[in-house]
């Protein structure tokens, strides 16, 4: 064959470099990067992206795991492992309550600031400090101003209500008052009264039926 027409490779040798040390370390896929921190699980390479507290008394120091072993650590923990049955039960009822946080009474103490200062505003009536009225006794300084409670008066109904009206009577009458109306009304409508004469009838029932009300009501 003619040396114009012999085939003649482009490239001497394109066979493929096999890769070197140095290229493996690049290309390992569990290699951290910066600013990373490795999973605290022993044996494992891979970047911690979750933490775990460390036990029931040591809440605020973590474990950081990869997510694979933040699954498992989190299915094997047991907060409530090694309490007692009593313990347990309060433990569940303070995280009902207040989700596991601590409370504290919101009132302030005798011998606090705030109670100082009131004081030497209020001075309780006893002439310390400045004076200020309170009729209603809110801040149960009590005081010469302070009002008195009042009295609860009787609680009538509308029917007792009516019943002393038709026995000319004010709403606060006793029963001797009652008792004393009544027969005075019933001894000056009554027909043997009046010579026969029924024209106080109807009034006269109306009496009757009113202190019989104010009996059942227990007012007589």
């Amino acid at each position: 064959m003619p040396g114009a027409f012999q085939y003649k490779p482009k490239f001497v040798d394109i066979r493929v470099r096999p890769p070197s040390e140095q290229d493996n370390a690049a290309e390992d896929v569990h290699a951290l990067k910066p600013g990373e921190r490795a999973c605290d699980h022993p044996g494992c390479r891979k970047a911690a992206t979750a933490r775990a507290p460390k036990s029931r008394d040591l809440l605020h120091e973590h474990y950081w795991f990869c997510q694979p072993h933040a699954a498992e650590y989190n299915r094997n923990w047991n907060f409530f492992a090694g309490m007692a049955e009593g313990e347990v039960r309060r433990r569940q009822q303070e995280e009902q309550m207040t989700g596991g946080r601590p409370t504290w009474e919101m009132k302030a103490g005798r011998m606090s600031r705030e109670a100082a200062a009131f004081s030497a505003k209020f001075g309780a009536g006893q002439g310390q400090g400045p004076q200020f009225r309170d009729p209603f006794n809110m801040f149960g300084g009590g005081g010469q101003h302070a009002r008195k409670p009042e009295p609860e008066g009787r609680k009538l109904g509308k029917i007792e209500r009516n019943a002393l009206a038709d026995l000319d009577l004010d709403e606060d009458a006793d029963a001797s008052k009652i008792r004393t109306r009544y027969t005075e009304l019933v001894r000056r409508l009554h027909p043997d009264a009046n010579n026969g004469d029924r024209s106080g009838e109807n009034r006269l029932q109306r009496v009757i039926k009113s202190y019989q009300a104010l009996r059942k009501a227990g007012m007589v």
